[in-house]
Parts: C-alpha cells; structure tokens; sequence
C-alpha cells in the first residue's frame, strides 16, 4: 500500500510540474513548433528520473538496464529527429525554395505610389508617437497612477487616416490586482499626419491583453482556445468603429519541420471580450493592416534576393546577390499598410539598387528599379543641412513629389521632439531641401528640381489677352512676403495682379486712372504681362 501510495504521489508530482510548465511556457502541440519538442524532451528524462528512483539502481545496474536504455534511446530519438528536422528545414538543402516562397512583381513607382496630400503624410516615427502617447497619459490625472501606455504602437489606416494604436497597461501587479474586474478602460490613438493625441476610454474594459495575468493574458487565452496554432507577432488593432481587437497571425511552415515561415490563417480576439473568429488568410477582413509582421516581410524578401543561385552562392560567391538595407518605415496604400525598404548589394555598397513595398495583410511585394542613395546616406545628407543644430534624422518615409522618388524624413532634436522636415532626392541625394514646415520643405524642395534640372517649367500656351478701360476698384496684399496690386478696370469682371516687385510704378495708378492691360487668364485672378506698354511680369 505504501509503494502505490508513493507512486500516485510520484505521479502526481510529475502531472502538476508538467501542468506548470505547459501553463507558463505555452509551447503549441505541433510537430513544427520547437517548443514542443523541448517539452517532449523533458518528458521523457522526467520518465527516466522516476524509472531510476523507482527501480533504485545501482551505478552498474544503470548500465545495464534494459528499460532505461529503452528510454534515453527515446530520448536520443527526439535529439535526433529535431536536429534532422532542423538541417533539412534549413537554406542550406532548400534554397530554391526558399527563394520562390515570396513571388516579387516589378512595380511603376509614379503609377504606383500617388502624390500624398501633406494632411496624409506620416510624419511620426514610433518613438515620437511614444513621446506624444507617454505625454497625454501623465495629463490623465485619474488614470496615470493605475495604468502605463503599452510600447506597441502598432500603425494602422483608421477611416482613411495614418494612425498609431496602442493600449493601457497596468501599472504594477498590484494595480492589477485593483483594477482587473474593470479592465483595462481605453487606448491611445496618435494621428501621424497632424500628431493629434487621444486617449480613447471604452464603455467597456479591455479584459484580454498582454499585461493581464493567468487565464485572461492573451497568450494564455489565445493557447487553450488554439492548442495547436504556432502563433507569429501579435499586434494591437481597431476596427473602423473603434472597437479593439487582438491580431493573432498563425504560421504557416512550408519547407520541412521548421523552414519557410509564411503566415495561412489569422486570428481575431476581441479584447473586451476574448470572442474570436478564425480566418485562412486569404479571407481575413480588409480592415485588418498587419498579418505579415515587418522583420517577417523583410526575411523573405532577403531570401527571394539571396539565394537565387544556390545557398553556396550566397556565401561565396555573392553573384546578383541582393538584400534590403538596415531599416524600414511604412505607406498608407488603398487602405492597407505596406513595409517600405531599400534594396542593395549584399557587399554593402552606398547605393540603393530599387526598393521594394510589401504589403502587411496579403504579403504583396512589389519592387520598384529606382537607382540612388541608400536610406543612411539620405539621412546624413539632411542632418548636413542642419548640423548646427545637432538635429537627428529619422529613417525615411518613400514620397512621391511631382513623379519624383523622394525621401522625406523628420529631423528630431535631442528630447526626441520633430523640429524640422527634410526631403532628399533619392537618385540625386545632393539635392536636399528643409523646412518648419512640411508645406514649406516642399516648395524648397520643388525649387531646387527646378534649379538642377530635374524638373522643366512647363510651357505657358495660354492666350494673351486685351483689356482697357478705367481703373473702378484697387486693392493691396501680400503674397510669401511680396506686396501684390490687384485691380479692377470697368467693363471686365476680371482681377488682374500686380506684383510691386516685378512692376513698381504700379503703386502710381489710382481709381479713374485709363490703362491698357495685357494678360493671361488664371483660376483666381489675372497675371499681367504689361500695362499700358510696360512689361510688369518678369516669368511668362
């Protein structure tokens, strides 16, 4: 009775470490998952431990046990088929297909990518839009001393706009211990473009998130409602009712045991109330941004660029060898988030060969032959401009201006806070341009096409004019800093302008006074080529 006794003791020894470890590790029931082979490695030497003490061998007996041999060579069994698994999953047997795991179109840059008004431009980083996020929750005076901002973050479109999501937390395990009936009460909601903050509040506490403890904790949730999904980056989302969700992309594994990760379903939990919906990936709502993490994104474009001659290749002999730059950012594209990175040579030269944009939900990639500076050289060529103020640029945001690949870049100073704006040409990157303002970055910019011969003024084809008679109505303005005439003669119902700059003896004309006037027709108002035979406009 007593060794029975002792064995159930034994046995329920090793359930309720086993219980403990499953419950906190999480490791998914999946022949693909690494976790679970750890986990069946310690099961089987947590075996061989109770045969040992329940056999009480000797030194020599442990030699010779037939049982115990029967079980480390189980155990040597699992070492060898993960170790197996792991060589033929890998690269170095598979590079083929490797490299076809992501199917790379050639894209047209001006067609592809339109011109963003500047309202839509995203000019936050992430650590910026902490800043912003950190700076509106210390305002919260009824909620800072319970709950933190989460560093997520993550960038989503929301009706139309770039925004950054992210979640409260609980402060402290004691917080949660105080607050967890209620869950967690809003989130944080940036707007890239206009670096409008808002702390939204729920009607309803989010119930299911990372900071929660126990069954509730996402992770933890999302295990014993999916005991067999391999879960890739989850992400924080909202849908276009405001509603907080949990994306929870489920890896798919391709080549072998353990090679060619791609994403075959998501998962939706609602974080209020833990609900979820399973989708293959190709049927996951649109209002969804992010199934394809960015690093997911960026390795499989390494290896599509890599290994298109073999694996040997790619270590050696390197020929055609093409690989994405240190960095990426994203763009806001009908509706969906797209991963924005340069392509170089893996020698590590200072030039880009293109670029590619991968899109975050559908794994889309598209790679755009546009030659020039890589991303770092753009960045040291803006803080150039501005090094006396010791500004420090952002990695850079991929703009169409005028059909021109431009990059566009945040210049931050030392409290991490967006001072200035710079655009840097991407194949002429001497060509830089700053500003306070985005607006005003841009007409630099624009000049500077001009100047250096990138751009041509367009031809002025429309129809000179011919209007006279007496002057009924004069007025004043300034326009970018110039003083600006505009008259109005009887018999017209047009505005014609002036510029004092072009044309001083204007300022001698008053009400009654007869002019003759050659022009060309605007939206607004007139341009003024002469008055009363004198040139007045120096540009056509």
């Amino acid at each position: 009775m007593k060794k029975a006794k002792r064995n159930i003791i034994i046995a329920g020894i090793v359930i309720i470490l086993l219980g403990l470890y499953y419950y906190i590790a999480l490791p998914a029931v999946n022949i693909h998952s690494t976790e679970f082979w750890v986990f069946l490695g310690v099961l089987v030497l947590l075996i061989a431990a109770i045969f040992i003490r329940k056999k009480k061998l000797s030194r020599y007996e442990l030699k010779e046990s037939k049982g115990l041999k029967v079980i480390l060579g189980i155990f040597a069994a699992v070492v060898i088929v993960y170790l197996a698994g792991a060589l033929l999953s890998s690269p170095v047997v598979n590079a083929k297909k490797y490299q076809q795991l992501m199917t790379v179109e050639t894209g047209e840059f001006a067609t592809d990518i339109e011109e963003l008004s500047f309202d839509q431009i995203p000019l936050l980083d992430r650590d910026s839009a902490t800043l912003l996020g950190n700076r509106e929750m210390g305002s919260m005076v009824d909620m800072v001393s319970q709950f933190e901002v989460d560093n997520l973050y993550s960038q989503i479109n929301y009706q139309d706009r770039p925004v950054r999501v992210s979640p409260l937390k609980y402060a402290s395990i004691i917080k949660w211990l105080t607050n967890n009936g209620e869950g967690i009460p809003a989130y944080m909601k940036i707007d890239m473009a206009t670096q409008d903050t808002e702390l939204v509040k729920l009607d309803e506490g989010m119930k299911y998130t990372t900071s929660d403890h126990f069954n509730r904790n996402i992770y933890r949730h999302l295990r014993f409602r999916y005991p067999t999904y391999i879960f890739n980056d989850l992400s924080f989302e909202v849908d276009e009712e405001g509603t907080p969700y949990w994306i929870c992309p489920v890896k798919k594994y391709n080549i072998g045991l353990f090679g060619g990760v791609t994403i075959g379903r998501v998962v939706l939990c609602n974080a209020i109330t833990g609900e979820t919906e399973d989708y293959a990936i190709e049927d996951a709502p649109q209002w969804i941004d992010r199934a394809y993490s960015a690093d997911l994104l960026v390795e499989l474009y390494d290896y599509h660029g890599t290994l298109q001659h073999g694996f040997l290749n790619s270590v050696f002999g390197q020929k055609d060898c093409l690989v994405t730059t240190d960095g990426y950012n994203y763009l806001a594209i009908d509706d969906d988030v797209w991963v924005y990175t340069g392509v170089t040579s893996i020698t590590g030269d200072q030039s880009n060969v293109g670029f590619v944009l991968m899109n975050q939900r559908t794994m889309e990639t598209k790679f755009y032959e546009v030659e020039g500076a890589t991303e770092q050289s753009a960045m040291d060529s803006a803080e150039g401009q501005v090094q006396n103020l010791h500004y420090t640029a952002t990695f850079p945001l991929l703009l169409n201006i005028s059909g021109e690949p431009t990059y566009f870049i945040a210049l931050k100073d030392d409290a991490g806070l967006v001072k200035m704006y710079a655009m840097v040409n991407v194949q002429k990157y001497q060509i830089v341009a700053t500003g306070d303002t985005v607006s005003a970055c841009e007409e630099q910019y624009t000049t500077l096409m001009y100047q250096n011969g990138i751009k041509e003024v367009e031809e002025d084809t429309r129809e000179i004019l011919t209007a006279e008679g007496k002057i009924t109505k004069i007025a004043q303005g300034v326009v970018d800093g110039n003083s600006h005439y505009y008259i109005m003669i009887e018999g017209s119902d047009g505005i014609f302008d002036v510029s004092v700059v072009d044309y001083i003896d204007v300022i001698r004309f008053d009400v009654g006074d007869e002019v003759t006037i050659e022009y060309k027709e605007g939206e607004e108002t007139n341009t003024v080529l002469s008055m009363n035979g004198t040139d007045v406009s120096a540009a056509p």
